[in-house]
């Protein structure tokens, strides 16, 4: 690793200031989880000066019922979350998707905020520099996007536009579905968005100086059923191939309401309003879920290498759905 300071803050708008003074030559950092390893292995063409811990802004940690909405801040670590009363009861989704990060070490440090903005796991973007020298991409300023037609086993099957690398954050798929907003603090005040407008195919849409600060979750109504699935390699730690994340409306036997997000297809969080469709207003059993199973992915133009991801969405949506069924 090369030289860099490092510097404590106790508060957002602290860390906005100081990486705003940095004119870009800053990074954020909590856990580490993602961070330490880009900088380890020289990933990018820049590198930071400046790292700004928030680990130290204690406000910026914890779950809170504010009338309705559950308020988590993005420090909140992974393994709070898989085990917090509030989530377990309320968004199950949620905590099933926190506890299938990888391993109970890096979720003991791992946060929220973390999760939602990790850098891509495309294995062009992360080749090691002292491997033969970094692998240029659109992501880093130059040069093509080495999926198109290198190796895109793993890469998007839909909305992929210069870079085709996926989103690979789980918790984001699970607030998706649950209709999350995310609050971030920057250089001209507070915004907040939902959940899934927080990326582009090149990565999230935060500014150098823009800290992520919570995650707000709006109730579920009580007739809601939701959950969360993932498909991998190495079932204990790997990143999802396909995963699949749903909330699901139902009054008297009928299909209401649904929301249903795949990851791991797209540069976000991907919402398949072809299956939700599907679903609503019909009797909710196997045949209305095989039925809308079979339109998942249905917009998906795959690369080369990676159609099969729509048949594990399509299967992923049959088991997900099914287990639903009271």
């Amino acid at each position: 690793m090369k030289y860099f300071s490092h510097q404590n803050v106790t508060s957002a708008k602290e860390g906005v200031s100081c990486a705003k003074d940095c004119n870009g030559k800053a990074s954020f950092i909590a856990g580490g989880t993602d961070l330490l390893g880009i900088l380890k292995d020289n990933l990018l063409p820049t590198y930071p000066e400046k790292l700004i811990n928030l680990k130290t802004i204690e406000a910026l940690a914890g779950v809170e019922n504010l009338d309705g909405v559950v308020r988590i801040g993005a420090l909140t670590k992974l393994s709070a979350l898989e085990r917090d009363l509030e989530i377990t009861r309320n968004f199950p989704a949620l905590a099933s998707a926190a506890a299938s990060v990888a391993t109970p070490e890096i979720r003991n440090a791992a946060t929220l905020g973390g999760n939602l903005c990790q850098d891509t796991r495309c294995w062009y973007y992360r080749y090691p520099n002292h491997m033969g020298g970094r692998m240029d991409c659109p992501r880093k300023g130059s040069g093509p996007c080495h999926a198109v037609l290198g190796d895109n086993r793993y890469h998007s099957v839909v909305d992929g536009k210069r870079c085709f690398a996926p989103c690979p954050s789980d918790t984001a798929v699970a607030l998706a579905a649950l209709g999350a907003t995310v609050e971030v603090l920057g250089i001209e005040g507070a915004k907040n968005l939902p959940i899934e407008e927080i990326y582009s195919p090149m990565g999230t849409v935060l500014k150098a100086e823009e800290i992520l600060t919570h995650i707000d979750i709006p109730a579920p109504p009580p007739e809601s059923i939701q959950g969360f699935k993932k498909f991998t390699v190495r079932k204990p730690i790997d990143f999802a191939i396909v995963s699949i994340a749903a909330k699901v409306n139902i009054t008297n036997g009928i299909v209401d309401g649904a929301n249903i997000f795949f990851g791991a297809v797209a540069p976000q969080p991907y919402r398949d309003e072809a299956v939700e469709s599907a679903l609503i207003g019909e009797k909710f059993d196997t045949k209305s879920i095989a039925k809308a199973a079979g339109q998942a992915l249905v917009k998906a133009k795959p690369l080369s290498m990676n159609a099969y991801k729509i048949d594990i969405a399509r299967t992923l949506t049959v088991e997900l759905l099914e287990s639903f069924i009271i």
